[in-house]
């Protein structure tokens, strides 16, 4: 089931629908998005809402990029310890 949740993002308030058990990572998810809006706008750089909520989003899929390339990264270190793990386990059997 659903809910209506206000999130609050550059003193602005938004109603959101989400599943109930949603609703504590939405509200950390909005919490996010206002922190990097307002270290944006302390930077004094970016001037206008919808700016800034662009430049907040770029950053933010910046970071998740880089984190699932960090993922794979570390996917495909677990599958070369697994085969080699293999390897190790065969080689202790035939001696």
């Amino acid at each position: 089931m659903t809910e209506a949740v206000k999130v609050r993002i550059l003193d602005q308030d938004f109603t959101v629908a989400c599943p109930e058990d949603a609703k504590n990572e939405l509200l950390q998810s909005a919490d996010y998005v206002d922190r990097k809006m307002r270290e944006i706008r302390q930077g004094g750089n970016v001037v206008g809402t919808d700016r800034l909520a662009v430049m907040a989003a770029l950053n933010i899929a910046h970071e998740l990029l880089a984190a699932q390339a960090e993922n794979e990264e570390i996917a495909d270190v677990r599958d070369r310890l697994a085969r080699l793990d293999a390897r190790i386990a065969e080689a202790m059997e035939g001696s």
